[in-house]
């Protein structure tokens, strides 16, 4: 299909619109990992190990458990496009009962771990410096996912700037925490990594109460509040939510489970290079995360034309999206290329860990192009609420090819740590390409009529 700049430049502003509060939403949660390696890194390197093996074991529930609640996005969007103000109080309901389920569900697989974390081959010193953080994180997963769920219930209405406020706000007090209890400042003794994970717990506490704060003081949205409890609990709801959530879910996890694998087999190396990897991996999750805002308003515009039956304004809305991730991800390849010589003293001194660092933030600059686009094609699909054959897509190449390409590389070809993050490279390039081959066609069946109707 062709078109001209001037025809495209409308979506990239409402694109924009919708994607720059969520990609500093994104940003700013990407930001509590970065704060806590920076100031964890200076304060000591086992610290900066033992943060970085703890979020490895964390991330790959708490990603599948975020991935879940994204399934309220389209089906709201969806709801609020067509006009069906009648199905938004019910979803809201149910995926409060829902995002509880998802909360225990993941305490009850994180908390095991506790007792486990000697089991992983790492140094006893970063595993006995790991236990406190990693036990004061997982109690703020339940506040946490809460808030997600309310930011993706709002995302779906088209609203991104209160979920902007309050993740800026929040990370203020996180960083403020971080320099009280990790130094030991106002009278605090020095906490360390124990210290990141109280600052953590609390600031996640205030985020959820902060939204509902919101959500009641607000007419429009309170009426969704007030309606809710005449369809709490109507389980075809919560399955309507499962079968778009956990299939959302399980791809998130697939990729997670990558990176975390990628985090224990690399600290059998050494801490210093578990740290390099550590500083290489925030970096890429922090221009990620401007990738993964527009892929969240992606899957907004996607969800609201396609209730609206305006399918051309899918694909151009979509194709926009394209466009600004690839900007985005040049930006952040720049930056990290070209920085590389500098970054790695922004989180440590350590002389051992700062030249493995400038090594694998070149790869990690050339693997935004393929991470990106898997993202934003994701989102695509997610907009049209296509979900299962993206989550088969994820598992099979995720985890039966990339990790054990990824160890092939590290060990027995003995490229180490740069050979796991080209393994990443090429792990997330084939999803980006069938993501969007996927979208298109399905696009096609949607126009004739071929595709189930939502």
């Amino acid at each position: 299909m062709n078109y001209t700049f001037r025809e495209i430049l409308p979506y990239y502003r409402r694109n924009l619109r919708v994607a720059f509060p969520v990609m500093l939403t994104q940003l700013g949660a990407a930001l509590v990992g970065l704060f806590d390696s920076i100031m964890v890194g200076h304060y000591a390197t086992t610290d900066l190990a033992a943060v970085s093996f703890s979020n490895a074991i964390f991330f790959t529930v708490m990603v599948f458990s975020m991935g879940t609640t994204m399934g309220i996005t389209p089906l709201v969007g969806h709801a609020y496009g067509a006009k069906r103000w009648d199905k938004i109080a019910p979803y809201l309901a149910n995926g409060l009962v829902y995002t509880l389920i998802i909360c225990l569900l993941s305490i009850l697989l994180l908390a095991p771990c506790i007792g486990l974390l000697d089991k992983f081959g790492q140094e006893p010193v970063v595993v006995a410096c790991a236990r406190p953080y990693y036990i004061l994180i997982v109690l703020s997963i339940l506040p946490h996912l809460f808030f997600c769920f309310f930011k993706q219930f709002l995302e779906g209405l088209g609203n991104t700037f209160v979920a902007m406020v309050i993740t800026i706000l929040c990370n203020l007090l996180n960083i403020f925490l971080n320099w009280v209890l990790i130094f030991g400042h106002m009278g605090f003794a020095p906490m360390g990594a124990e210290g990141a994970g109280w600052g953590t717990l609390i600031s996640r506490t205030l985020m959820p109460l902060c939204f509902l704060a919101v959500i009641l003081c607000r007419k429009d949205w309170r009426q969704y509040w007030q309606a809710m409890r005449r369809h709490m609990i109507r389980w075809s709801d919560i399955r309507r939510l499962l079968g778009i959530g956990t299939p959302i879910g399980l791809q998130s996890f697939s990729e997670a489970f990558l990176f975390t694998a990628s985090f224990i087999i690399i600290g059998w190396i050494n801490k210093e290079t578990l740290a390099a990897h550590h500083i290489a991996n925030q970096m890429a999750d922090l221009t990620f995360m401007l990738a993964l805002g527009i892929g969240s308003a992606t899957t907004i515009r996607v969800s609201h034309q396609l209730g609206k039956g305006d399918l051309h304004a899918v694909r151009m809305a979509s194709r926009a999206s394209v466009h600004l991730c690839l900007l985005m991800n040049t930006i952040g390849a720049c930056i990290m290329i070209f920085g590389r010589n500098y970054i790695p003293y922004i989180f440590t001194d350590d002389p051992e860990v700062i030249p493995i660092a400038s090594s694998l933030l070149v790869i990690a600059g050339t693997f935004q192009y393929a991470d990106g686009l898997q993202c934003i094609g994701a989102a695509m699909l997610r907009g049209i609420q296509d979900v299962r054959v993206p989550m088969r897509i994820a598992v099979a190449d995720y985890i039966v090819i990339a990790l054990p390409l990824g160890l092939l590389l590290t060990f027995p070809v003995g490229w180490g740590a740069q050979g796991m993050w080209i393994a990443f490279v090429i792990a997330l390039a084939i999803p980006a390409v069938l993501f969007h081959l996927r979208f298109h066609k399905q696009l096609k069946r949607i126009e004739h009529g071929t595709k189930s109707s939502f």
